[in-house]
């Protein structure tokens, strides 16, 4: 029996992969077949490009250059159409691999199901810088479960970063390219896979993340992701399984949204106050985005 050809997939945005593509490429050997390294910028800045350029010189990496960004969902539907092998595993460009058995704790478990996720963690200790508090101790409450916990709803805990996936599985389904905001992609993918009775299997195999954002970043980019999950609504009434949909919907049925608006309109600097700060809560992140997701059913 022929070991399984793997294609790893990076889309790339202002960041240098060069570690990550050198840690890949230390354990490639431990895969047990053929495995090749896809790098594709999405519109980077020149510095950044010429930090990864050199890459194109190693001979089992492809790294090319997108003219403009195109998005996270349209990025990684060309990867996967440009990838060889029969397997594609996700990864962002700000993760970090845990050790060096990462590639071999996949292939030791890549017959149990056509999709694994793998996880994703984060450092013990805090950041120094205030700013990136928030961003930081959402990724250890909410985003660094372990593979017990995420299997108990697999595919609504799906995360296409660290994602191993049959590669016909991808290119069948695909990406919502519509999605051009933050967020939720995701999402869409696993309903796509439950609809298709594709099982996937969560693993303890966690790639670090490595790129933390300040604050304001991180919560624009939460706005987006709200955003995105309206749009998905509405267009195809999913998001329905997602606590914060299912709080808003109920407030609406009740007839209570508008009133919450207004309550949470006098309060909204406050919040934003905390979750600038050096003590931040998610409660408060929570309220925010349920204010955001009822202005949207408003509008």
């Amino acid at each position: 029996m022929n070991a399984p050809a793997l294609s790893v997939l990076i889309p790339v945005f202002n960041r240098d992969v060069t570690p990550l593509v050198r840690a890949l490429l230390g354990q490639a050997h431990t895969w047990g077949g053929p495995v090749e390294i896809r790098c594709l910028d999405d519109g980077s800045g020149e510095e950044v490009r010429c930090l990864n350029r050199a890459l194109a010189t190693i001979g089992t990496v492809h790294y090319d250059e997108l003219p403009q960004n195109i998005g996270r969902a349209a990025i990684r539907n060309v990867l996967a159409a440009q990838a060889q092998y029969e397997w594609l595993l996700l990864l962002d460009n700000d993760s970090l691999l845990p050790d060096e058995h990462f590639l071999a704790r996949y292939a030791a478990a890549c017959h149990q199901a056509p999709v694994l996720v793998g996880g994703t963690t984060y450092l013990a200790a805090p950041p120094s810088s205030p700013s990136l508090l928030l961003r930081w101790l959402y990724g250890r409450r909410r985003e660094a479960r372990p593979a017990a916990v995420r299997q108990r709803a697999p595919h609504g805990q799906l995360s296409l970063n660290n994602l191993l996936i049959k590669a016909e599985v991808f290119r069948r389904l695909g990406l919502d390219e519509s999605l051009t905001r933050y967020g939720h992609e995701d999402t869409k993918f696993g309903w796509l896979l439950r609809r298709a009775n594709i099982p996937v299997v969560h693993l303890d195999n966690p790639v670090l993340h490595d790129g933390l954002e300040p604050a304001t970043i991180f919560l624009q980019k939460t706005h987006d992701a709200v955003r995105n999950l309206v749009q998905l609504y509405r267009t195809e009434g999913l998001g329905t399984d997602t606590k914060l949909l299912q709080a808003a919907l109920r407030l609406q049925r009740w007839g209570l949204a508008e009133a919450v608006c207004i309550a949470f309109r006098l309060r909204q600097h406050q919040v934003r106050r905390n979750l600038h700060s050096r003590h931040p809560s998610l409660r408060q992140l929570d309220a925010l985005k349920l204010y955001w997701l009822l202005r949207e059913l408003l509008a």
